[in-house]
């Protein structure tokens, strides 16, 4: 690849960030449904919350019913390994809508943007 093949990549890169970003900031009124983020990341907070807290519980059962000889820290890193696992898992799950509705709206104009390339480097000739 010479450089002007490496700078055209570079270009079409950059496009299709930007469409993608462009796509985020146009969906997000949709994604949202009028709410503001504060509200949809709240509720998202408190169900994570709830997955982290069982998480830790399950973990420490765990650590507990294995009765292996250790550190006495050993159940509380079991317990926080598991407090991270349901935080992750409760707030991916709480958020799949929304994340959802971005992605979809990104990849909607990251298509547009692909779309045009094509269409820049084939031209149709309708003569």
């Amino acid at each position: 690849m010479n450089r002007a093949d490496v700078a055209d990549t570079f270009k079409y890169g950059r496009k299709l960030v930007n469409a993608g970003v462009d796509g985020i900031r146009t969906g997000q009124p949709g994604a949202l449904d009028g709410r503001p983020l504060s509200c949809v990341v709240s509720e998202t907070a408190a169900g994570a919350a709830t997955l982290a807290a069982a998480g830790a519980c399950v973990a420490l059962l765990g650590s507990y019913l294995m009765r292996r000889r250790g550190r006495a820290a050993n159940p509380f890193a079991y317990a926080a390994v598991g407090m991270a696992v349901g935080l992750f898992a409760g707030a991916s799950w709480k958020s799949r809508k929304v994340a959802s509705s971005l992605a979809h709206s990104a990849l909607k104009q990251m298509h547009k943007a692909s779309d045009e390339h094509w269409l820049e480097r084939h031209p149709i000739d309708y003569a």
